[in-house]
């Protein structure tokens, strides 16, 4: 058991809201334990200058954190001019995450931009943006097939992501903050619903883990990620 309670392969307590913002194509807002991510589906027709006259689709992430969504205050990044790199990398990891289940040629030369805001952090913030946003790509996507925009869809799986690490010498799922920040070793793994692996970021914070202890966590995530997807389903209907 840990301090919160949890067996060492329970998630936090996960809950995701469609629709949570009014005006866009689609959104919703995910809670994992304390980590609150609001994700949001815009849709323009036109894709950036690179990308025409190809046929494809694009699909984009922008990430960022509110000044109080962690325990001090952070600056805006708009106000300091420019993003950090984890920033950068984050919001990198969920495009890529979201382009990997979606027939870029089905959508056509369309831009859909997925915002993850993070309200509250509480660790897996990266991983809750992904798995949110993935509700709301969804949810746009439907919303263009219902205005005849996209004649099928292209969507081909679903994604989600979970963190795991290994804390007191224990392989333990989705970490909050205070695990993950005494962790001996995290990842995150971003899988569909298929069983394939998108990303797995791994990293030993003290001494190195071994390939057996790496098959714990992978198996964790296998699980966890697949109790997501159900979650998915289920808000979707």
């Amino acid at each position: 058991m840990r301090l919160n309670g949890r067996t060492l392969d329970a998630l936090r307590d996960v809950s995701i809201t469609p629709g949570f913002a009014h005006h866009a194509e689609g959104s919703c807002l995910i809670r994992m334990g304390g980590t609150e991510v609001l994700c949001v589906a815009s849709v323009e027709g036109r894709v950036p200058p690179f990308m025409r006259g190809q046929g494809l689709g694009w699909v984009t992430a922008e990430y960022g954190m509110l000044p109080r969504a962690t325990h001090t205050r952070g600056d805006r990044e708009a106000a300091r001019g420019k993003q950090s790199g984890r920033t950068q990398e984050i919001q990198r990891l969920i495009g890529r995450s979201l382009r990997a289940v979606i027939d870029r040629k089905a959508l056509g030369e369309v831009t859909i931009t997925l915002d993850c805001d993070v309200l509250n952090a509480d660790g897996g913030t990266r991983c809750a943006s992904i798995t949110g946003a993935w509700v709301a790509l969804s949810l746009a996507l439907r919303h263009m097939m219902k205005m005849n925009v996209l004649k099928t869809m292209p969507l081909t799986g679903q994604v989600a992501a979970v963190s795991c690490g290994l804390v007191g010498g224990s392989a333990m799922l989705d970490l909050d903050y205070a695990e993950d920040s005494g962790a001996e070793a995290d990842a995150n793994f971003v899988l569909t619903d298929a069983g394939g692996i998108v990303e797995i970021q791994g990293t030993a914070e003290q001494a190195p883990f071994s390939e057996a202890q790496f098959g714990e966590l992978m198996a964790l995530a296998k699980a966890g990620t697949a109790r997501l997807h159900a979650i998915q389903r289920d808000v979707l209907g």
